[in-house]
Parts: structure tokens; sequence; C-alpha cells
């Protein structure tokens, strides 16, 4: 590091104003800030301090992505063989996976980074570090097969249209990764719909074994066939569906992560799971259509529910930020999620549209909330008075 250090120091001098390269500012210091800390000071006023800064921030969060992505990996290899009715070993299926899931990673963060970079150049300001987490989280909501030119797409459209015209980081209404999936979706509705895209390889259709279909659980629960995927596979994610998002296991120790270091939000996390896992009871109650039939618990194993309510939710940008807002903020992400499995069939994974509908009234139920701590304090007054 000191050899790095000295070679910065030397390249400096270069990039700050008055320097040869100054224009380049920006992009030096997006580089020396995510190797060393920054070593500025605050010039004046009160400041609360700690050893956490935002790239800092951002890598927990990636770090607990990792299980997923993991997982995902050997998943994507598993599920290519089992269409195959070839038997492989952990390190074949794993291999295989990483080929098809780590040039998505590469796609993402080159496109997204690059046009963070050129925004901050062109208003002179600092590189945003909010991408390094959306970059990992775009390819995680994907499914295996999707072209890459499509992700190329989708992430400059997230970040140009759905953050860079807000401002930037820590502007933005909706979180870039729901809408860049959400972007493909409504674009390009046959890659993120269907039965063949969510195992690698099975449009080709060379080799798979009769029978094989390549349907997720959601896709067999609307048929009511949910019997074909067992609680305990869908817990541990051995099912088809997007790269990060089968293993519910995988899920929840990146949520113990995030917890512990204090960066994810318990009370979001606990009040999805509560408001999905009560509305799918109230349903079951009813059991009107096959969705409806679905056990309660069963329904948060499937499709990005567990995802969505540990990563995406729990963005504090687009989340709620008041204490008592994060309770309900939370809890109709829960509730329109599992509304909208149960009363559209055509569109059983309503995760994103639900979190993406919370995102936009956020800032409105921390306003009721505020509003309402000062209509309660104003009352105290007047009865002391």
């Amino acid at each position: 590091m000191k050899a790095l250090r000295k070679i910065l120091d030397n390249i400096k001098p270069h990039v700050e104003k008055g320097g040869k390269f100054e224009k380049l500012h920006s992009t030096f210091d997006a580089f020396e800030t995510l190797f060393f800390v920054p070593n500025t000071t605050n010039k004046g006023g009160v400041h609360v301090r700690d050893a956490m800064d935002m790239k800092r921030t951002m890598a927990v969060v990636v770090l607990a992505l990792v299980p997923a992505l993991l997982f995902g990996m050997w998943n994507t290899g598993y599920q290519h063989f089992l269409s195959l009715g070839q038997e492989a070993g952990f390190w074949e299926t794993f291999f295989h996976g990483f080929i098809k899931v780590f040039p998505m990673i590469v796609v993402s963060y080159v496109t997204g980074l690059g046009i963070e970079f050129g925004f901050a150049q062109m208003r002179g300001h600092e590189v945003n570090e909010g991408f390094l987490v959306s970059g990992m989280l775009i390819p995680l909501v994907l499914p295996v097969d999707i072209p890459l030119w499509m992700v190329v797409v989708a992430t400059a459209f997230a970040v140009v249209i759905g953050k860079e015209v807000f401002g930037g980081t820590g502007m933005n209404i909706w979180n870039p990764a729901l809408v860049t999936r959400a972007f493909l979706f409504f674009a390009y509705p046959s890659k993120m719909s269907g039965d063949l895209i969510w195992i690698s390889g099975l449009t080709k259709g060379e080799g798979v074994i009769d029978g094989f279909s390549g349907a997720t659980a959601l896709g067999a629960a609307v048929n009511g066939h949910i019997g074909n995927f067992p609680l305990w596979d869908s817990f541990i994610g051995m099912i088809p569906g997007s790269i990060g998002e089968t293993s519910t296991l995988a899920i929840l120790i990146g949520a113990i992560i995030l917890i512990y270091t204090g960066i994810g939000s318990w009370k979001i996390m606990l009040s999805v799971f509560a408001g999905g896992y009560l509305t799918a009871l109230g349903f079951n109650a009813i059991g009107l259509n096959a969705l409806m039939q679905v056990d309660a618990i069963h329904h948060l194993c499937l499709g990005g529910f567990a995802f969505g309510a540990v990563f995406m939710a729990t963005d504090p940008v687009s989340g709620a930020r008041t204490e008592k807002g994060k309770w309900i903020y939370g809890f109709l992400i829960g509730f329109f999620a599992i509304v909208i499995r149960v009363f559209n069939p055509a569109f059983p994974e309503g995760v994103m549209l639900a979190i993406l509908l919370m995102n936009t009234f956020a800032p409105l139920i921390d306003h009721f909330v505020v509003q309402g701590n000062i209509n309660r304090r104003l009352k105290r007054v007047k009865v002391n008075a």
C-alpha cells in the first residue's frame, strides 16, 4: 500500500486546481478515496465523527450481497445441468454459473460507473459512491440468460433517468436497481417473463430432457403446482429464478450482516416480512385462487420477496427515514407485494412494483409522521398553558 500511496502522491499535484489535468480531479479523487481514508477535516461547525464513510458503508452492503451472489452462481450451474439431466461436481457447477454471471457484473459496473464518472466530471463534483451497491444489485435481480446489451441499456436508463436527473446519489426517489428491472420488464417483456429465461441455455433447447419446463415456483403456483417446489427447496434456493433472489437462506445471512453493522434497518426488514405474512395468511383463509392457497411462510420464500425486503426496501435514500415511518413503509411493501401477486396472476412477482410504489410515497409517510409529532407536542403545550 505504501507503493500505491507514493504513486498517488506523485499524480495528485497534476490533477489539483492549476494542474495540467485538473479536469480529472473527480476521477482521481474517486480512486484515491477508494483505497485510502480521506485526510480532509471540517473547517467549522459541529459534526458527528465515526470511522465509516460512504464508500465503506457501500462496501459492507456489497459484502452482505456475497452469499446471495455465490449461491446464485452455483444455482445457475445446478439448474443448467439439471435441465440436461446431467450430474456435475461442485466446482464444475459453480464455474458454469460464474462464466454466465460475472460478465453481467462487469457490464453493470462499467456502464454505471462510466456514466457516474462522466456526470461528476461535467459537474466538477466528487464521484458518487452509490453505484458500488447498485452495480451488484442489478445483475442479481435479472434472469441469467438476458442479453448483455440489454443490461447496458437498462443500466444506463436507471442511472441517467432514475438517478442523475434528480441530482445523483442521495437525491433519487426510486431504487436504481429496481428501475433497471422495471425498464427491462416493460421494454423487453419476453426477456423478463416466461419459463425459458431463468435457466442458462434453456432457450436453445439443446439436450434438454423431456418434461423439464424451467418454470419458476411463482409461475407454477399460478397454475396450482406449487407442490413441485417444496418449502425447504424454496428456502435453500434450489429453484429457478433471478440470479440472487432464489436462496432465502443466503439472503438472511446478508440481513444479519446489515443489521449487525447497523447499516440496514431491521425495522423495515421485519415489517416487510410481517406485512407479507399477515396478508398471505388472510388470503389463505379466503382461498379463491391457487396463489391465495399458497402457505403464508412459503410466500415469503418465493420470487424476490426476501431479497427485496433485505436489500431493496432498506435503501436509505429511497425508503422512509422516520422510525415510525419505517414500520408503516415496510408493512405496506409486504402488503402490496402479496396483493399484486394474488390479484394479478399475469404478474405474480409483485415485490418490484410494491417497493417502487412505496419509494414514491415514502416522503409523504415521513411528512405525516413528523407532522403528527409536531401536533402532539403543540397539544401538550396548550394543555400545560
